[in-house]
């Protein structure tokens, strides 16, 4: 018999397929995944467990930061594990754990061999802060069995080095959620007081601000729109609604959760991946904490047995692709270790961001999330398209090779006080889609999935983007966009140069239609399509209908994180003023699938209108630009 977890050292027990037919986990893997984890990482800590100083490249935080990131991010899967266990702690985690916060708030900000550093302003090596919430919340969790039996000593030394959290500035996003975690933990221990109160009240209205409809949190004032909904902006405030017994607060942000897992549980592809969009992608399962945490407080739409074909599918996608190394240790990277999903903040234990995921295990053994018979993904059903205009996104899932693609016309990383440099450009944000199967390909090699204006040899970036709307109906969804295209190396950007964008998709064809406006003398354009690798098993294709003159195959040495080498076709054209540019690209695994060229049947472009006839059904789309229109039937 083959082993069924060929990359993965943490020893889970034996696949049941009959309650979990598809991924053959259960709780018990969950828990074993919990334990594998914590034993593998504990083989680095100082002789008196406040640090775990993990083996690798540093963050720009420092080693000490990176120590303390070690030790608060492997307490939270410990206290979610001891928790759900109704505090039983076979391996005895609690204790070192406690041993731990004794030695590291015992003289905290000395350069020694355990002080934990300083929580200081976002600006001053602040990433103390982020790692104070994990602390906060391991200790409200594990009450009972941790905090209530420690040397009150103990416990005043732990609250001084907390409240560093609430008396500094966190960096303007979700870090406001971090002295709200803090805040939360000692008012439930006795210990709030007005300082608590303004950091809850602060980030309770900051939250309102960054609320953008649907489900979706902006991360700050600004248009990201990422992973951090789920594992940060849903996860601190429903987990802290539901520990206190608050249930106000539970209902409001519960009906917010609910609703955003409408969409973003569709995010997952069929073999389990979570889409691969945004920034620290290296937290890899921790994208799956929000669809666990609703199916704790009830604040989803999926039954039982879906949630758990969810989380249970991200859990082993990463395990069976070798996100653990032979010594158990989670990597820096996606599938195993890749620089570029990484940040100048990843440090060692950065990855253990995953450990939110074992939220799930709040759910007690008799659990329906645990006893459910699972059930299909969202992606696993028919093929879907779902247009999110708050966040301005578009989600296209194909049932037949369970690839899910996020078209991306609202997102962004360009923070409110931020140009538009090129020099800025994030392919995490910056692209046009994005897929449970590719990755972008790093700032280095050509961009795929992009619209690039090429003036005096210079490519565009795309920073800002500018949503103008997203639509659509029965099978078919359309969202559209505009952005300055911006350059390195020449003029930083051309006035009146301005590029609109609508993507169409309908089954797995994408419609990527663009008008380009202000395009000087000499510009030439390219479109590029999906990067893949040479022995992928998914196809990339890129057909023009419209306007360009040109197409060839780009190579992109540095790969994805999926691929260590992909190549990407490209679609060329000399443009001048006002231009419109049409194609049809795909993204397959689906065997024998119909070439782009037999797709439409019929083709009309007048003056800003485009008019497109689908072979299939005879189907029209009609899309108009000044404003933005677009219609099928």
């Amino acid at each position: 018999m083959t082993d069924p977890h060929p990359n993965s050292p943490l020893d889970p027990p034996a696949d049941d397929r009959a309650l979990s037919p598809v991924t053959g986990y259960t709780r018990a893997h969950w828990e074993a995944a919990a334990d594998g984890l914590l034993k593998a990482a504990w083989q680095w800590a100082t002789p008196g467990s406040a640090l775990l100083d993990l083996p690798g490249r540093p963050s720009a935080s420092g080693v000490r930061s990176d120590g303390l990131e070690g030790y608060a991010r492997t307490f939270l899967a410990a206290a979610f594990r001891v928790a759900g266990a109704g505090g039983k702690d076979p391996h005895g985690w609690l204790d070192r754990y406690a041993d731990g916060l004794a030695a590291g708030t015992r003289t905290p900000g000395r350069d020694d061999a355990e002080s934990w550093p300083l929580i200081l302003d976002h600006t001053v090596f602040g990433q103390p802060m982020v790692e104070s919430a994990s602390v906060a919340i391991g200790l409200r969790l594990t009450r009972p069995w941790l905090w209530d039996r420690l040397d009150p000593a103990v416990q005043d030394r732990a609250e001084q080095w907390l409240r560093g959290a609430l008396r500094h500035t966190p960096a303007p996003n979700n870090w406001y959620l971090f002295p709200y975690s803090v805040a939360g933990f000692l008012e439930s221990v006795g210990r709030g007081d007005a300082e608590t109160a303004r950091a809850r009240e602060r980030a309770h209205d900051l939250m309102e601000s960054w609320y953008r409809g649907q489900g979706w949190y902006a991360d700050g004032d600004s248009r990201a729109f990422d992973h951090y909904n789920g594992w940060a902006l849903h996860l601190y405030p429903v987990l802290d609604a539901h520990l206190s017994g608050d249930s106000e607060l539970s209902a409001h942000y519960g009906a917010r959760l609910r609703e955003h897992l409408e969409g973003f549980a569709l995010l997952f592809g069929g073999d389990g991946a979570p889409i691969h969009f945004g920034r620290s992608l290296t937290y890899r399962f921790a994208a799956g904490a929000a669809v666990g945490l609703g199916a704790l407080t009830g604040d989803t739409p999926l039954a039982p047995g879906a949630s758990r074909r969810v989380i249970s599918g991200a859990l082993r996608y990463f395990l069976d692709r070798g996100a653990t190394g032979t010594d158990g240790l989670l990597s820096l990277g996606w599938h195993g270790p890749h620089d570029a999903t990484l940040q100048p903040y990843s440090g060692p234990a950065s990855p253990y961001w995953a450990s939110k995921a074992f939220v799930s295990l709040l759910a007690p053994a008799d659990h329906p999330l645990w006893t459910a018979t699972e059930e299909p993904a969202p992606s696993e059903g028919p093929d879907r398209v779902l247009a999110l205009p708050a966040p301005g996104l578009l989600v296209q899932s194909t049932r037949e090779d369970g690839i899910v693609r996020l078209h991306n016309h609202g997102s962004d990383h360009v923070r409110p006080h931020e140009g538009e440099s090129a020099v800025e450009e994030d392919p995490l944000y910056s692209r046009q889609a994005y897929s449970t199967v590719t990755g972008p390909t790093a700032r280095a090699n050509t961009a795929d999935n992009h619209l690039a204006v090429v003036v005096a040899g210079a490519r565009s970036a795309r920073r800002a983007v500018h949503p103008l709307g997203a639509g659509g109906g029965d099978g078919w969804g359309w969202a559209a966009s505009w952005h300055r295209p911006v350059f390195t190396g020449r003029a930083p950007m051309v006035p009146g140069l301005r590029v609109e964008s609508v993507t169409v998709v309908r089954g797995r064809y994408e419609l990527r239609v663009h008008r380009v406006l202000g395009a000087p003398h000499g510009a030439r354009v390219e479109q590029t399509g999906w990067a893949t690798g040479p022995e992928s098993s998914v196809t990339s294709a890129l057909h023009g209908l419209h306007g360009w003159e040109s197409r060839d195959e780009v190579r992109a040495p540095q790969g994805t994180a999926y691929t260590r080498w992909a190549v990407l076709p490209r679609l060329g054209a000399d443009a001048e003023g006002t231009a419109v540019l049409v194609a049809l690209a795909s993204l397959s695994a689906e065997p024998g699938a119909d070439a782009l060229d037999a797709v439409v049947s019929g083709m009309n472009v007048d003056g800003d209108t485009v008019e497109v006839c689908w072979a299939e059904d005879s189907a029209t789309t009609r899309i108009a630009f000044g404003p933005v229109t677009v219609t099928h039937g």
